[in-house]
């Protein structure tokens, strides 16, 4: 193309589905940026952008994972892509992370988002912009995106939101069910502790990085506390989740997640109460971009599917992406269960509205599901329920998905329903939200049920398809906290994470009720006993009524030559995932390599070392025993330069108070091997959080 840009404009006969066949393939060209902030702070920027003499549209992704080290392999996977097709795409470090300047405060903050506005507004402003931008993500980079999209600055015309929520309260690493989410809740507040100490590169900051990276450590904090300070859907949640007011965001949106991440509620979400152009794509994927060729798959062509859409919001391009279907979702079929699938099996069907009508709700009530027994089903499960939880979140490793349910199963109280010939097709397609309405009564204030879907075989295998947990005490508001009145019936209603999924003839699926679910929720003090009534109780499913092939296609997975970076071999030969039990104290310990990519060689001579545990402690019959430890250890070096930390963050809990400790130390050297090293800092944060309602 030359000139400015043009809409509208397609080859005769050409497929609309695919990108233009007509556009040209540009060189790129690469380019590191100060940006200025109104406060005269500088955010970090690189610029990849097609050598042409006119502007063109920019896509922004703004991350604080450090765009010269840590993302720079993913990031040359899609950057220089979407450059060679006529896009400047640029990567952002948010303040005080990376080498950008000034501090850092919180996830999603006020200044984060304040920055990302001026950011867009810059990136307009620029003489090689068109004035048109679009933001993308996956994670924190797909929050954002839809945040800044509800700030709605005028340039931002299009996003694309991979593995992201609209609710940062109920659907984020922070609860869940208006639980504490202890796997994560203690394990991502330790990342991020770590992460945020990371220092500056000396080759973009100067010869005062030890300096910078001193004041850096100085402000620090830990967020793990500020998180159990807020146990309540209160104004700090609402900050930054779009679904407070969906009529905010103008930008089209299209929303991409996947069965195996636990975000993927907010992809049908975002499609059902957007007003403004939006459309949805739920794979089989886990938390990650769906062309990276990672567990579990088939991946699609997405860069060739995102472009169509910069096309169409940034180019006007009348391309056919407004008459695809409002969510293309994938269902799994049956398959034995396993902590790595390299791909699963099944379908895309297609949805022209959300909710859609070819999904009928069918509801079983539980008396049915009991087998014939009469009478109430009592729930009291072990601490230890919950090991076989698999990771929060998946990213594709060998141990992350959970594993056969037989165990937990027998932790909780199961009623099962038959798959029968008289099922739609000769399987049940559930997609959608499940919901388990349960008459319940508890014998304490306090408690918590979880409830877990699975598959299971005729042989007896069970695989977990989904699952819901609700702390009682939020069953009438998250932003409440209403204690049961011990012994009275209350009706709750447990929302189970969406799912795609076909259970075929001869199988069952299970709904399997606990009280526990160990580390993914924090216990409460006391162990409650909590009993149902089935005949006041069901299950309502979202069965998907269509067996014929709904047309979904996509292109095959491309990708930008990766940076060529050389993994280096493990330091540890511990393994990556391990439940063990002390028989004599009742003691379970679960010990997780959370395996974020270890350490590597980047081909500028960067050595990275990355070495990370994650434990989680809890014995059967004390919930006080419960307790979560991250612990991380950090190295950078290049010829001239030395950096590394260590970190360590734990969780536990008495009955009025979570307990959090977090432990720091740093070390420099600037200048060649034969240096001093210098404690760049030494830090211990203790904090006492009083116990609300988790």
């Amino acid at each position: 193309m030359t000139g400015a840009p043009r809409g509208g404009e397609r080859a005769a006969g050409a497929d609309p589905r695919l990108p233009r066949a007509d556009r040209p393939v540009h060189e790129v060209t690469v380019r590191d940026e100060w940006v200025p902030l109104p406060d005269g702070t500088r955010l970090h920027a690189r610029v990849w952008a097609p050598r042409v003499d006119h502007p063109v549209p920019v896509l922004l992704e703004y991350l604080p994972y450090r765009l010269d080290d840590w993302t720079a392999p993913r990031d040359s996977e899609r950057h220089p892509w979407y450059a060679a097709r006529g896009y400047a795409s640029v990567r952002v470090d948010i303040r005080g992370t990376g080498s950008s300047d000034g501090l850092f405060d919180d996830e999603y903050s006020v200044q984060e988002l304040d920055d990302g506005v001026a950011l867009i507004e810059w990136l307009a402003a620029q003489p090689w912009s068109t004035g048109a931008v679009g933001a993308f993500g996956i994670s924190w980079g797909g929050f954002n995106a839809l945040q800044l999209a509800g700030r709605a600055p005028e340039a931002l015309k299009a996003i694309v939101t991979v593995c992201s929520t609209d609710d940062r309260y109920d659907n984020d690493v922070h609860y869940v069910g208006g639980a504490v989410l202890g796997i994560d809740m203690a394990a991502w507040g330790g990342t991020m502790f770590a992460f945020n100490s990371r220092p500056p590169r000396p080759e973009v900051v100067g010869p005062d990085w030890v300096a910078r990276w001193r004041e850096r450590l100085e402000h620090n904090r830990p967020m793990t506390p500020t998180w159990l300070s807020h146990q309540e859907r209160d104004d700090y949640w609402r900050h930054g989740s779009v679904c407070e007011d969906y009529s905010s965001i103008s930008a089209a949106v299209l929303a991409v997640g996947g069965w195996a991440d636990p975000y993927r509620d907010a992809v049908l979400r975002l499609v059902a109460n957007l007003d403004a152009p939006v459309k949805g794509i739920v794979g089989p994927w886990s938390h990650q971009y769906p062309d990276r060729g990672l567990a579990p798959g088939p991946g699609i062509g997405f860069l060739q599917e995102t472009l169509r859409w910069w096309d169409r919001w940034l180019l006007d391009d009348a391309n056919g992406v407004d008459d695809e279907p409002a969510l293309r979702a994938w269902i799994n079929d049956s398959e034995p269960p396993a902590t790595y699938y390299a791909e699963r099996t099944g379908r895309w069907v297609a949805a022209e509205a959300w909710p859609s009508a070819a999904t009928a709700e069918r509801v079983e009530p539980l008396e049915l599901l009991t087998g014939g027994e009469d009478g109430p089903l009592v729930v009291r499960s072990p601490q230890s329920t919950g090991l076989d939880a698999g990771r929060f979140f998946p990213f594709g490793n060998a141990t992350d998905l959970p594993p056969d349910q037989r165990a937990e199963d027998g932790r909780s109280v199961c009623l099962d329903l038959p798959v029968t010939e008289a099922d739609h097709g000769g399987a049940l397609d559930v997609l959608g939200t499940v919901v388990v309405d349960l008459a319940l009564t508890s014998d304490l204030p306090r408690g918590t049920v979880i409830v877990r879907l699975c598959d299971v075989a005729p042989d007896g295998r069970s695989t977990l398809v989904t699952r819901g947990v609700l702390n009682l005490n939020k069953r009438r508001g998250r932003d409440r906290n209403d204690p049961m009145e011990a012994r009275v019936e209350q009706q709750v209603s447990v929302a189970l994470v969406s799912t795609g999924h076909s259970f075929p003839v001869g199988h069952r699926l299970r709904i399997a009720l606990s009280s526990a679910y160990w580390p993914w929720v924090w216990p409460h003090a006391e162990e409650a006993t909590l009993t149902v009534d089935p005949v006041r109780s069901a299950v309502r499913l979202p069965v998907w009524t269509r067996r014929d092939d709904d047309g979904v296609r996509f292109e095959e997975p491309t990708r930008a030559t990766p940076l060529a970076v050389r993994a280096l071999p493990a330091s540890s030969d511990l393994p990556q995932r391990s439940v063990s039990h002390d028989v004599g104290t009742g003691e379970w310990v679960l010990d997780v390599d959370p395996g974020y990519g270890g350490g590597r060689e980047y081909p500028d001579g960067l050595v990275f070392t990355e070495d990370s545990r994650e434990t989680y402690c809890i014995t059967d019959g004390d919930p006080l025993s419960a307790s979560a430890e991250s612990r991380w250890a950090i190295g950078l070096e290049k010829p001239g330069w030395k950096a590394w930390l260590e970190t360590t963050s734990r969780v536990s809990a008495t009955a009025e108070s979570f307990v959090v400790v977090n432990e720091l130390r740093a070390w420099a050297r600037d200048g060649g091997a034969g240096a001093g090293t210098v404690l760049v800092a030494e830090r211990r944060f203790e904090d006492l959080v009083p116990r609300t309602s988790a």
